[in-house]
């Protein structure tokens, strides 16, 4: 009996052991669980995309500031392969005529990349506006069609200087229509340089369109050498876009950002190729090898251009941080990425937390308008500096006007 109770009472203890035992494991199971979560990462490119990078005006020295023959100006502007220069002027000895380079404007890359430099006088052409007659000067209403019998070279000089590093461009405006059967004056005009999205230009038919009627832009200048409505047009459709590489995002723990450290040069472990080119497999390689990185995710397989977005689900703890990175695509080595630390388990809108980064590891240029650009195929100038934030040398938008990164 003594021996029948002990044993029963042995087998009910190893139940309860039992019982207790495997409650606990679940009870650290359900903690586990509790600790480990899935968010989802939004990047979305919230740039608003303008017809121009660039634009300007340009003027003689005098009063009124009109370019005299034998007279010459100058401007500089930024332009990478594929990309062209359009301008217009008053021919001032005219109702209705003005000088302005052909569709899309002037050519200024070979087909293998290399700057045009030099006479490019041949790029002129001379337009009727089609708004005034030509002899009375009575109002007409005709599409804008090009002079017959005048050929603008000769009245009109154009020479192309090129800065490689920084892909500045000089162009010099000179009127040599003194002694010419069509000695006359040149208004202030106004010029642009097109916006490029990596396959066509934004807008190639700048400022008219010929064989069309006219605009009131271009009719103020052709009839009155004005250029204040074009200036304000233009004003409002040029800025820089870009597009946004795919994003590189990162699961750590620590208090040091893995992908890169401010006031430190490149550490070669890939931020450099993502920088210059958009290519994030470098560095996803080498971060998944570090011990204090417990994830490693892509956002997007290709460009983000203005208008869309890119999204991917990662994995976490309690205690864990979260990272990020890509490229500022129109740039020679730029990057937006958090500044701030970021708690893996935050929720909502951390746009606030990102700015825009110098790589340090190329020679910087107009953004969307420098030849050694990956948007135009080139490969950016080497230079070995330190990561910092992006300045003010550039018209750069505000980063909440480019890229927007919310988290679910």
């Amino acid at each position: 009996m003594n021996k029948l109770f002990f044993r029963t009472t042995v087998l009910a203890a190893v139940i309860s052991a039992a019982f207790t035992l495997s409650s606990c494991s679940d009870s650290n199971d359900d903690m586990m669980t509790d600790m480990s979560f899935q968010r989802t990462i939004t990047v979305e490119n919230v740039a608003t995309p303008k017809d121009f990078v660039q634009s300007g005006s340009f003027q003689g020295t005098g009063t009124p500031p009109v370019i005299m023959p034998g007279q010459s100006v100058s401007f500089k502007f930024n332009a990478g392969k594929a990309q062209a220069l359009m301008f217009a002027t008053m021919y001032g000895a005219s109702k209705d005529w003005f000088f302005a380079s052909q569709q899309p404007g002037i050519k200024l890359f070979d087909s293998n990349g290399n700057a045009i430099t030099g006479d490019v006088s041949s790029s002129v052409l001379l337009w009727d506006n089609g708004t005034k007659d030509n002899m009375t000067g009575q109002a007409e209403s005709k599409p804008i069609m090009q002079v017959p019998n005048v050929n603008a070279s000769q009245l009109m000089k154009l020479n192309l200087a090129y800065n490689d590093v920084t892909s500045e461009f000089t162009l010099t405006v000179t009127n040599t229509s003194g002694g010419t059967a069509n000695e006359t004056p040149f208004s202030p005009g106004v010029w642009a340089v097109s916006n490029y999205n990596g396959s066509q230009l934004l807008n190639n038919a700048p400022f008219f369109t010929p064989n069309a009627l006219s605009n009131p832009e271009i009719t103020d200048i052709a009839q009155m050498g004005n250029i204040s409505k074009m200036m304000t047009k233009l004003n409002a459709n040029t800025g820089i876009m870009t597009g946004l590489s795919p994003t590189l995002i990162i699961v750590y723990r620590g208090d040091k950002n893995p992908i890169y450290e401010l006031g430190k040069t490149d550490s070669g472990m890939g931020l450099k190729d993502i920088a210059q080119f958009g290519n994030v497999t470098k560095l996803q390689n080498s971060l998944k090898s570090l011990s204090n990185v417990k994830g490693v995710y892509i956002a997007g397989n290709a460009p983000v251009a203005p208008g869309s977005k890119v999204t991917t689900s990662f994995n976490a703890e309690l205690g864990d941080k979260i990272a990020y990175a890509t490229m500022f695509g129109f740039s020679n080595d730029w990057f937006y990425a958090n500044e701030q630390s970021i708690d893996a388990n935050t929720k909502g809108d951390i746009t606030s937390k990102t700015s825009l980064f110098d790589s340090g590891t190329g020679i910087d240029q107009y953004p969307g308008a420098g030849n050694h650009q990956a948007l135009f195929g080139g490969t950016p100038q080497s230079e070995n500096m330190v990561i910092s934030k992006v300045g003010t040398q550039y018209p750069v938008p505000a980063v909440q006007n480019v890229i927007k990164v919310t988290v679910n």
